[in-house]
């Protein structure tokens, strides 16, 4: 149903998941995020992009966030998504985008992390990854999905990972639907990773999954600067102070721009609770309209 609920519905409820339309917005709350000792990951809107000029305009927002985040010394790094930069495009297109981003990042001492989108494009963003790596760019990272059932193959020669569980609906056949098994594979990559020495950054809300992965980086003897926990802006932001205040890094996902209502909807497919406040706003207008 969510598709067709109004968007000024959807932009109140998603609120707390999106610093805002504009960047000032996001230096407002990394700045915020920063003071709590808490580093952060800004993401540029944009995924649905249909011209190369539209891609191009997406490298230069995230060269407008990278010059930001230099100029008022956040503690900051970015996060893109190859089809905002032209995957479905061209590949060329893409790579030329995302190195410009790359290079314009190890200029400045900051990083990048290329996210992972829907098993169609899992297969060209690791080679892309590899084949930055491969050229030298230390300051690029990958994302692995644990729902993937090919996951565990793909973590041989990644050298910095965000582990996260998988948003994208796929088919049974390449993806776990189950979500213990979710979980059990969750695990087994964050076990596989820690063992080939590879940074990793725990992206979870799943309190058992936390804990877990607390027992295997202690266990491991890591020092708090070869791992890192990820949260979403506005989930479980409590637990989020907890592991700060506990001395280990926590990275928040900070995504801003115009399109906000495609993410939007992601965010509230996955939290039930919250889509049951859309439902429940949504009727209320349509009844309320009828008893007029």
């Amino acid at each position: 149903m969510l598709p067709a609920v109004p968007r000024p519905v959807v932009r109140r409820l998603s609120s707390r998941y999106i610093a805002g339309p504009s960047l000032d917005d996001a230096v407002r709350v990394v700045r915020r995020l920063n003071e709590a000792g808490k580093l952060a990951t800004v993401d540029v809107l944009g995924e649905e992009v249909s011209t190369a000029d539209e891609a191009a305009g997406i490298a230069h927002a995230y060269h407008e966030v990278l010059a930001r985040i230099d100029r008022d010394g956040l503690d900051a790094n970015v996060s893109v998504k190859l089809t905002g930069l032209g995957l479905e495009l061209e590949e060329g297109l893409c790579r030329a985008n995302l190195l410009s981003v790359v290079e314009d990042a190890a200029r400045r001492g900051n990083f990048v992390r290329i996210d992972m989108e829907d098993s169609s494009t899992t297969d060209r963003t690791l080679a892309l990854y590899r084949g930055l790596r491969a050229e030298g760019h230390a300051n690029v990272g990958a994302v692995v999905q644990a729902y993937l059932r090919r996951s565990l193959g793909d973590l041989p020669g990644l050298d910095n990972v965000r582990l996260c569980k998988g948003i994208y609906v796929e088919s049974p056949a390449i993806a776990y639907r189950e979500y213990e098994t979710v979980r059990v594979n969750f695990v087994r990559c964050l076990e596989a990773l820690l063992e080939q020495g590879s940074y990793v950054a725990v992206a979870t809300h799943d309190e058992q999954l936390i804990r877990r992965a607390l027992q295997l980086v202690h266990a491991a003897g890591l020092p708090r600067d070869r791992y890192e926990f990820q949260m979403l802006l506005g989930v479980r932001p409590e637990r989020a102070d907890s592991l700060a205040a506990e001395g280990h890094r926590v990275r928040v996902y900070v995504p801003y721009g115009t399109h906000w209502y495609e993410y939007s909807l992601r965010r509230l497919q996955e939290n039930p609770k919250v889509a049951g406040y859309v439902a429940a706003d949504t009727f209320g207008r349509l009844l309320g309209r009828a008893g007029r």
